[in-house]
């Protein structure tokens, strides 16, 4: 009988080779899905590295081509404006740097319209400043 009993315990209760393929299988395909998820995870990595630095590459195209255009109008302005007017450009420009571009912008843009033939002086670009601030003080907001 303890044959029988063992034989019973040990050999017929234990895992079939069939059992031992199935439960094979199951770990084969978890790690075939694992793969899988850890393929796209490690491409959609990439693709957004890639990304980042295709932006970082324009954004420094973008700033360089900024500096660029910033240094021409500064050289612009030596030729164009005294230098007590280029002093007070310089002085606007430390307290509203986009308000000094546009004004760089402006005189340029007489020059180039012969409406400026000699160097501005301080007080013509008093007058420029205070006929751009009047414009800028008409505009006004009208609750209804």
């Amino acid at each position: 009988m303890n044959a029988a009993h063992w034989l019973k315990n040990n050999i017929l209760d234990s895992p079939s080779i069939e059992d031992v393929n199935e439960v094979t299988s199951m770990v084969s395909t978890q790690d075939d899905e694992f793969n899988q998820l850890r393929e796209q995870r490690r491409l959609a990595l990439q693709k957004q590295l890639e990304q980042q630095a295709a932006q970082q590459a324009d954004a420094e195209v973008k700033a360089q081509e900024a500096h660029i255009a910033s240094q021409n109008l500064d050289a612009a302005m030596k030729n164009l404006l005294t230098p007590e007017a280029r002093s007070r450009i310089s002085a606007i420009s430390l307290a509203t740097p986009e308000r000094s571009q546009m004004i760089k912008q402006t005189i340029v843009q007489l020059h180039a319209e012969g409406k400026l033939n000699a160097k501005m002086t301080d007080e013509q670009l008093k007058q420029l400043l205070l006929s751009q601030s009047k414009s800028r003080r008409s505009a006004s907001i009208r609750r209804i």
